[in-house]
């Protein structure tokens, strides 16, 4: 039986459904990300620290900058959430595909990011006893599981509850 075929990723260059401010928010990051970006800003900060004389730091020329300032990383927030918020998710997906591919991997852990804190502390738990697993071996190439590591809790808890009760 044969595999149904994958289609192949779309072109991201080309693709005229991503929105307005999808494509600005990515043009922005990568951008404002540069060495050149950040010469430019300290040149601008540098240019108005030498006009302070010319307009004898008044109230306005301290207002220029800070208004400037101000009005920049306002925006920069929201342009910079919506390039994290889009990386975040691609990173999920592509462990998420990872996950599924593998016949070994937990598939507990698919979309793990929509759990609760709750849930995740205990899932935090699991993994906690299953790296106390692993270090008590000395084969450093041996896997563990998470079964592994609840079958090892519980035959610890009822030799604790045998020890006790004898």
């Amino acid at each position: 039986m044969s595999e149904t075929p994958r289609r192949a990723p779309t072109d991201h260059h080309h693709d005229h459904s991503r929105s307005l401010f999808d494509r600005f928010s990515g043009a922005v990051t990568r951008a404002t990300g540069t060495s050149a970006a950040f010469m430019i800003a300290i040149s601008v900060i540098v240019i108005w620290g030498l006009t302070g004389p010319i307009f004898k730091f008044s109230d306005t020329w301290q207002l220029v900058i800070n208004t400037g300032t101000t009005i920049v990383t306002f925006l920069m927030v929201f342009v910079i959430q919506q390039s994290q918020n889009k990386d975040t998710l691609a990173v999920h997906l592509k462990l998420n595909e990872l996950i599924a591919c593998s016949q070994d991997a937990n598939n507990r852990l698919v979309d793990v990011e929509d759990l609760s804190p709750e849930e995740l502390k205990v899932l935090k738990a699991f993994y906690v006893k299953l790296a106390r697993l692993a270090e008590s071996d000395d084969d450093v190439h041996k896997s563990h599981s998470l079964d592994e590591a609840d079958d090892l809790h519980e035959e610890k808890l009822a030799a604790s509850r045998k020890d006790r009760d004898s």
